[in-house]
């Protein structure tokens, strides 16, 4: 791989590591910030989380669309993710959660104009023999950086709000800058849409069956997205709100260690049946996680984290060989998100259900998810390797 590839390709996955810690940081401290100073109601905090994602489901369309009206509108994204620096400062000057909320729709409308953008540029420009672990590499280096951003909120809760926004806002500069320059390098390799011919690149998978489960997973594992999965934890196992922190950290972390090697699969054996195996375990996920009980919860947690993490780069590659890859790309990052806005505003609509007793204390909130769960295990065992080009 040339030096100009490469190094553009390597500030992207740093790019990665210096946004999530930003992102990670600002999420604990607004969830317990709306919870226990503006004394909003679980259903207010799922709101507050969820209308991050839906902002980030229709920007990331947005941007897909937008990059194909020219690669240079590629620099939008790294402009983009430099406006929430300027968002963030917001968020001390809420007296209700419904200000949380309409400063988290900005976040998610920046987020989703930059990060498809980001993960476009990385899968098109990155050789298809290596393009899932490369991509699972850039996503691993943001766990890394989400284990260190619950850190970071740990040890400066003492700051209050306005000062963990400050180091917030650092890293997304910092993170918009690094993108500026990797994009410079790679701008002569970037496709955002190619000639649709015969003997073309294809995908290896059915892109539809491909956006079905990325739609149905998005939607179980939406529990442990955003200020939710703080709380939620926090209340079930009675824990502080620096363990949990610390706790889903290395949950995280350890989740997407483990999925590289599931992307290593992909890449030298089969996609497919790396898909089955997302399928399954993210469908058994929220039926562990709803056992209250610490080895339960948080193995639920990182059952559903592991499969996600792992079928994300897989798909990605997928859809990087479709022949409008940055729509492609933006699309399923807004299905996701839609899908994980559903997810979301279902649990906390069903945390109110409360628990049932069966020698066990179950969360019904997560028992709401076995519908999905069992569709999302059905639709992964049709895939199969090979099944798209008579599709396209």
């Amino acid at each position: 791989m040339e030096r100009r590839r490469l190094a553009g390709i390597l500030l992207l996955i740093i790019s990665a590591f210096t946004g999530t810690i930003a992102f990670r940081l600002a999420t604990p401290a607004i969830a317990f910030y709306t919870r226990d100073i503006l004394r909003a109601s679980m259903f207010a905090v799922s709101l507050v989380s969820m209308s991050f994602v839906l902002a980030r489901a229709f920007s990331s369309v947005l941007g897909g669309l937008v990059l194909e009206r020219g690669k240079k509108l590629v620099y939008l994204g790294a402009i983009a993710m430099m406006g929430n620096a300027v968002a963030v400062q917001l968020y001390p000057l809420t007296s209700s959660w419904l200000q949380v909320a309409g400063i988290k729709l900005l976040n998610g409308f920046l987020n989703g104009i930059s990060w498809p953008m980001a993960q476009f540029v990385l899968a098109v420009t990155t050789p298809r023999e290596i393009r899932a672990r490369v991509t699972a590499l850039y996503f691993f280096f943001g766990s890394i950086a989400s284990l260190l951003g619950n850190y970071v909120y740990a040890y400066t809760v003492s700051l209050g709000l306005a000062g963990q926004m400050w180091i917030s806002s650092a890293f997304f500069v910092l993170t918009g800058l690094i993108m500026l320059l990797s994009y410079y390098l790679l701008f002569d390799l970037i496709t955002p849409r190619k000639k649709k011919t015969p003997d073309g690149e294809r995908p290896s998978l059915n892109p539809k069956r491909v956006l079905t489960i990325a739609s149905l997973m998005a939607v179980i594992v939406a529990f442990t997205s955003g200020e939710i999965t703080y709380v939620y934890v926090s209340e079930a196992l009675g824990l502080s709100k620096e363990r949990t922190a610390v706790l889903l950290g290395w949950t995280g972390f350890l989740s997407a260690l483990l999925s590289y090697f599931v992307s290593w699969v992909a890449d030298v054996r089969s996609e497919a049946r790396m898909v089955k195996l997302t399928a399954l375990l993210a469908g058994i996920s929220p039926i562990l996680a709803s056992i209250k009980t610490a080895p339960t919860v948080f193995l639920g947690i990182f059952l559903a984290l592991f499969a996600f993490q792992s079928f994300r780069p897989i798909s990605r590659k997928v859809l990087a060989s479709y022949h409008r890859s940055s729509l492609a790309i933006g699309g399923v990052n807004a299905v996701q998100n839609l899908s994980t806005f559903i997810g979301g505003m279902l649990f906390g609509l069903a945390y109110s259900l409360g628990e049932v007793h069966l020698g066990l204390t179950l969360n019904l909130a997560l028992l709401t998810f076995l519908p999905f769960s069992l569709g999302l295990i059905i639709e992964g065992t049709r895939v199969k390797d090979g099944e798209s080009p008579k599709l396209l």
